[in-house]
């Protein structure tokens, strides 16, 4: 399968997308995308600690301790009331840019 290379910043958009459906731990984050993208986006671990860290730091997440399904300690990781405010400033750049790039492709 070809790699896809994300835009800068889609990785962030992606995360916040899927926790604002419900809290994970970064194994499920990861799974989730490459699920919904049918297998198009597989993100892997060097790229989405770092990335998880950084939107903590940020303040758009917020990550506790807990037991994954199958009883091991994880990292839970939910969306902040900051987080979702930057989602939807995301949501609404990534529509411009997207819609941007549609015209200079035709």
């Amino acid at each position: 399968m070809p790699t896809t290379d994300l835009l800068q910043g889609t990785l962030d958009l992606l995360i916040l997308r899927t926790l604002a459906l419900e809290s994970m731990h970064g194994w499920g984050i990861a799974q989730r995308i490459q699920q919904v993208s049918k297998d198009a986006l597989q993100i892997g671990q060097g790229s989405l600690y770092p990335a998880l860290h950084r939107l903590e730091y940020k303040g758009w997440i917020h990550a506790e301790w807990g037991a994954s399904e199958n009883n091991r300690k994880a990292k839970y990781y939910s969306l902040t009331k900051t987080g979702q405010k930057q989602l939807q400033a995301e949501l609404e750049d990534w529509g411009r840019i997207s819609t941007a790039i549609a015209l200079v492709l035709k």
